[in-house]
């Protein structure tokens, strides 16, 4: 296993440390992403069954993703940064956003999901895999 990923919410006030290597690292452009980022897609770094440490106040909101997956969105409770995703119908799946790593170079887009919902002026790599909606079997 590498060293565990690390970072926080942009005051420093939240912090975590995920303990295993991600399964999926994802561009996505759903209207949701949109909204939360304040551009045109949001970066996803997801583990499946990782160990975590969160410190600090995670204040969370629930919302529906366009493919009706819950999903629960945490944010500094002092900055109001986007922090982490988690998912009450798969416990076991946590994400973090790209942004929000110590080392954000450790993060590597491997496809892109939404197209469908894609702003023309969000220039992503055309080399990467691309999914109108989710990947099969998500």
């Amino acid at each position: 296993m590498s060293k565990p990923f690390r970072g926080g919410c942009a005051c420093q006030t939240v912090r975590y440390e995920v303990f295993g290597e991600p399964v999926a690292m994802v561009d996505c452009q759903c209207r949701q992403c949109q909204r939360d980022s304040g551009t045109g897609h949001a970066s996803h770094m997801v583990f499946a069954g990782a160990e975590v440490k969160v410190e600090g106040e995670v204040r969370t909101w629930d919302l529906v993703g366009d493919a009706g997956t819950r999903k629960r969105s945490g944010f500094c409770a002092i900055c109001g940064s986007p922090v982490l995703l988690t998912f009450p119908d798969a416990p076991a799946i946590f994400s973090v956003r790209a942004a929000s790593l110590d080392e954000p170079g450790r993060y590597g887009p491997q496809f892109v999901t939404w197209t469908a919902s894609a702003q023309p002026w969000d220039c992503i790599d055309p080399a990467l895999t691309r999914f109108e909606r989710m990947p099969p079997g998500q």
